[in-house]
């Protein structure tokens, strides 16, 4: 299942990709932990550790950072018990701030990829939908952290 979602924040475009790349556990709505298990100078190749909650199920997943060029790209694989995601951020520079995109694809593993292939459909809107909350709640995050950091 792929989708991909934008969102425009009113602020620099260094600024978001270090906030968004940096800070996810305090801007998402789903991941409760985050942390690094192996940082690489390159940031390529560095391993973390994530946990989500989403309707009172906890996961957790393996990840490592794929892609890094700054402040344009980040890219990562989660592995995970159920499903596999690989998540790219986009960042684009505009006039008023700037643009993040975000691609997903989310493979499942087992009876989660039969269910999948089932329901995708079905799955796909509400996978949509959490993206386009995610990315919402970046902007806040993001806009008020800068308000904050101004006053």
């Amino acid at each position: 299942m792929r989708s991909q979602i934008s969102v425009e924040i009113d602020r620099p475009i260094d600024e978001v990709f270090r906030l968004t790349i940096e800070r996810v556990a305090e801007w998402s709505i789903v991941v409760v932990e985050d942390e690094v298990i192996a940082e690489t100078p390159e940031v390529v190749g560095t391993t973390f550790r994530t946990v989500t909650e989403d309707h009172g199920k906890r996961m957790e997943f393996q990840g490592v950072v794929t892609r890094h060029d700054p402040p344009r790209l980040h890219a990562i694989e989660l592995t995970g018990e159920l499903f596999d995601i690989e998540s790219e951020y986009r960042f684009e520079d505009l006039p008023t701030g700037a643009r993040v995109t975000q691609a997903t694809s989310v493979t499942g593993k087992g009876f989660f990829r039969l269910f999948m292939l089932a329901f995708g459909w079905l799955l796909k809107g509400s996978h949509c939908k959490a993206g386009e909350e995610e990315l919402a709640s970046l902007k806040r995050f993001c806009e008020s952290k800068a308000a904050a950091a101004d006053a």
